[in-house]
């Protein structure tokens, strides 16, 4: 791991005695200042955090909402560290022993089934590099909505992360994002149309998503001399599938797209046309991936060449402009 990434890391899990803490227990009543006296409304909670506040989750399963309302979604505001995994006891974070995939954010509202979920699990919009999503499950979310394109209720099923007209940069760690669907990046959609959606993600699992259009587990929006320059650490990558990018689809035209991926894991991932693994949309612009030391196998249709680039000319049309 880069020196940067983890004096990063550092920086986010220490000093949390300096910090507000906000306890989540499933099912609790309390006003959230100890574990004794927790609430169970995490959507409130968040809500009420502010810059600095850490916000920890003991096991359980949390929705949005009690009711049906599909834009009901978990706000991460700027600033704030979301910390899942907790047994309920814990003095310090470092005390987390409980079962890693026990804390599940679900958008599970609704009937029972996915066409009435929510369209997004958790929203994080123009959040800086303090802010932070640590030891979840982000499951169920169903952006299958009809409007424009890089409009939320149509992509980032599990996690949309706006920077347009701003700059979003937050770090999501030790998270399992797990059958989210949605028209375009049905896990997540990190929009930097016009700003910048930049995050960074490690330890992460993307496993069973399935975007109807491009992305399956993630969509990287450069466009609108934009910026999108995620980067994934130790991340897997595992059966999901997509149109173009069964994986990872990147977007450019006029703006700036350049994916880092380091340790990562890419497992048979499909896509119904181009890009098993990461498929990559040029504009004036073109889209650089960087990879080191990560591994793809069985991915269909074009696993040899791991990252498929196309360049997308002014009629709409693609062109292939080569294959790495």
């Amino acid at each position: 791991m880069k020196p940067t990434l983890l004096v990063t890391l550092f920086l986010a899990l220490c000093c949390q005695a300096q910090s507000q803490i906000t306890y989540v227990r499933q099912g609790a009543n309390g006003n959230g200042t100890s574990w004794s006296d927790a609430t169970g409304d995490l959507a409130f909670a968040l809500s009420n955090a502010t810059t600095g506040t850490q916000v920890w989750v003991a096991q359980g399963t949390y929705k949005p909402t009690t009711g049906t309302d599909r834009n009901a979604t978990f706000i991460v505001k700027d600033g704030v560290k979301l910390f899942g995994n907790f047994n309920g006891t814990e003095t310090s974070i470092e005390q987390r022993t409980g079962t890693p995939s026990a804390t599940i954010l679900s958008g599970e509202i609704g009937q029972a089934g996915q066409s009435d979920n929510s369209y997004n699990v958790v929203l994080m919009k123009n959040v800086g590099t303090g802010t932070m999503i640590d030891g979840f499950v982000i499951a169920a979310g169903n952006a299958n909505g009809q409007p424009k394109e890089a409009f939320r209720t149509r992509c980032g099923g599990g996690i949309f992360i706006d920077g347009e007209n701003g700059s979003s940069k937050p770090t999501i760690s030790n998270c399992e994002l797990l059958k989210n669907l949605g028209r375009d990046g049905a896990a997540v959609y990190n929009s930097g149309r016009s700003g910048e959606s930049s995050p960074i993600f490690v330890n992460c699992t993307f496993k069973g998503n399935e975007a109807g259009l491009d992305g399956g587990a993630m969509y990287n929006d450069g466009r609108l001399r934009g910026k999108s320059n995620p980067t994934l650490v130790n991340c897997t990558f595992e059966r999901n599938m997509g149109t173009y990018g069964g994986a990872i689809c990147n977007s450019t035209e006029d703006g700036a797209c350049n994916l880092t991926l380091e340790n990562c894991v890419f497992n048979e991932n499909a896509a119904y046309l181009r890009g098993g693994a990461v498929f990559s949309l040029n504009g004036d612009e073109k889209c650089y991936t960087e990879l080191l030391n990560c591994k793809f196998t069985a991915n269909f249709p074009d696993d040899q060449n791991m990252i498929f680039t196309t360049t997308a000319s002014r009629d709409g049309a693609y062109k292939i402009a080569g294959q790495d």
